[in-house]
Formats: structure tokens, C-alpha cells, sequence
């Protein structure tokens, strides 16, 4: 079986690229904008909230180590899909929820994911599962963000917002997903 690619927006696109880089079976994951309307837009024009475009995470996988399933069950414990255009302090559309499918099977397999994972939440899961028409790749400061070296001469991961936010995160990745993650 062939490698699969599928989107998905979970928030902050540092934070899910964090978690799925890590896992047993991930070729490859890239930090990008996907579901807007704006071709090529700029980090700073997501932000603006008018391009309609999410920050997202697309991976490429092997489904034979690690099927569309398990990925998508990581997916909704490793962010909340109950809330509306937000994830945490992270506010607007661009931190919306959601999982852009590019066949008939990644959909159906998404959606029975969807209303299986449904029971584990008090809220309403408001994850958007739509069809992939496009992604443009973040800039080049975005990709791997958590495990480079930015803003100081420490890592990223020791940038506040790492620590608070994504370090959390993949510790609850580890004690969840152990199994599931590179060594």
C-alpha cells in the first residue's frame, strides 16, 4: 500500500506538527494554510481572519504502520474538536478544527472517527470534515518550529509559549500514544 497524505487543523499548526512528526509511520508533516480562498497567503494574512484559511498540518504517512484511524483517534485527543474558531488563548478562524479528506474512503473513515470519538466529549465535536482543494506551505520560520533554534540561542521548545502549550501536549502524546511513538 501506498503512502496517504491528509490536512488537518487542530489549532496552532507548531502544535500539531509536534505531535504527528513523532509518530511511527509519519514520512513527513508540513506546517501550511488550508480552506481559505486568498492564493499563496502569508502567516500574516491568516491571521487577519479574511483569507478563510485554517493553519494546518499536512501529512504524509504510511497506512500499514499507522492507518487512517489511529492518526485521526491521536488527532481528537490531542486537541479539543468541541470548540468553535479556537484552541486554548488561540482565537479565530484560522484555529478552527478540521480534517481535509482527498478520497471517498478518508471521508468515510473521518466520519465514523468523528461520531465514534463523539461520546468522549460533553460538547458537541464542531470539527469541519471537507474536501482538500488546496495548501500552501508556511514560511520557511514555521516548519519544525517546536524543535528549532529561533528566538534565542535555547530551542524553540524553550520559548514560553513551547513550554506551555506544545511541551503538554506531547507529554500527553507519550503517556496516551507510547506505542504509537518514534523512539
Amino acid at each position: 500500500m501506498q503512502a496517504q497524505t491528509i490536512t488537518l487543523a487542530g489549532g496552532c499548526f507548531w502544535c500539531t506538527e509536534a505531535i504527528f512528526e513523532r509518530l511511527k509511520g509519519v514520512k513527513s508533516v508540513i506546517s501550511g494554510y488550508s480552506g481559505g480562498i486568498v492564493e499563496n497567503p502569508s502567516y500574516e494574512a491568516v491571521c487577519s481572519g479574511k483569507t478563510g484559511h485554517a493553519e494546518v498540518i499536512q501529512i504524509e504517512f504510511d497506512p500499514q504502520i499507522l492507518p487512517l484511524e489511529k492518526l485521526l483517534e491521536i488527532f481528537w485527543h490531542l486537541h479539543d474538536p468541541t470548540t468553535l474558531n479556537r484552541q486554548g488563548s488561540d482565537v479565530g478562524t484560522q484555529y478552527r478544527s478540521a480534517i481535509f479528506y482527498n478520497s471517498p474512503n478518508q471521508k468515510a473513515i473521518a466520519e465514523k472517527s468523528k461520531a465514534t470519538h463523539q461520546k468522549e466529549f460533553k460538547g458537541q465535536i464542531v470539527t469541519e470534515i471537507v474536501p482538500f482543494v488546496n495548501f500552501y506551505k508556511a514560511e520557511k520560520y514555521h516548519q519544525e518550529f517546536y524543535n528549532k533554534q529561533s528566538f534565542s540561542p535555547n530551542k524553540n521548545e524553550d520559548y514560553q509559549y513551547c513550554q506551555v502549550v506544545i511541551g503538554p501536549k506531547i507529554q500527553k502524546l507519550l503517556a496516551e500514544f507510547k506505542s504509537e511513538v518514534n523512539n
